[in-house]
């Protein structure tokens, strides 16, 4: 279980202050996986990093009683200096983990070849995503959070292989999707709720959300 209670969030952008979250509550229970909706701009990934515990709220509390993975795509915890193999077994070790097994895992997954032994600051950014999505699937989670879908990559081979995982994982595991695309939670997600001037409202079905989300004003 991942409960907001009485949450709030903003920030000072110079000019006004921006609120992403004003006193939202909402509870998401495992094997319930939720889509937010909501436009550009409007603090999704704030949100998700939130959840995830890499930032604090304003006021409230935010309590876990389960598994909550780090969002797809995040890179915070890795060196730039050092390889993705140093990388993976520093990463397993903070979560008390194999790091023989999450090495080879990632090194399997990534398919990177002679630059899974390079330092990351080699990296395209396509491939730092490979990274840090084969990372995610090697560290099991019962919450999973993706902000806007998976890593973007032209290589069919690795959209296979690590898809296939993800599917695997999450046919155990809850998964909270953010997007501003009605169509990228549909994959995932059974309920929803929209992100609309720090107000999370929260609904049964994606189909509601996706509803109020596209016709309210």
């Amino acid at each position: 279980m991942l409960e907001f209670v009485n949450v709030s969030k903003s920030f000072w952008t110079g000019r006004q202050r921006k609120v992403i979250l004003d006193r939202a509550s909402f509870r998401v229970e495992l094997g319930n996986s939720m889509g937010i909706l909501a436009r550009n701009g409007t603090g999704k990934t704030t949100i998700m990093n939130m959840m995830a515990g890499l930032e604090k709220p304003d006021e409230g509390h935010i309590r876990k009683a389960c598994r909550v993975s780090f969002p797809l795509g995040f890179m915070g915890g890795v060196a730039n200096a050092h390889t993705a193999g140093e990388n993976a077994r520093f990463i397993a070790r903070l979560y008390g983990l194999d790091p023989d097994y999450v090495e080879a895992f990632c090194r399997w997954v990534c398919g990177l070849e002679e630059y899974f032994d390079m330092p990351l600051s080699t990296y395209s950014s396509g491939m730092k995503s490979r990274f840090s999505f084969s990372l995610l699937l090697a560290l099991e989670f019962d919450i999973y959070l993706i902000d806007e879908g998976m890593p973007g990559t032209a290589d069919v081979e690795f959209n296979r292989k690590a898809g296939t995982i993800l599917r695997d994982r999450l046919a155990n595991a809850t998964v909270i999707v953010v997007s501003h695309q009605a169509s990228t939670l549909e994959r995932f997600c059974r309920s929803g709720a929209v992100l609309r001037d720090g107000r999370l409202t929260m609904y049964d079905t994606l189909e509601e959300a996706k509803w109020h989300y596209e016709h309210a004003a």
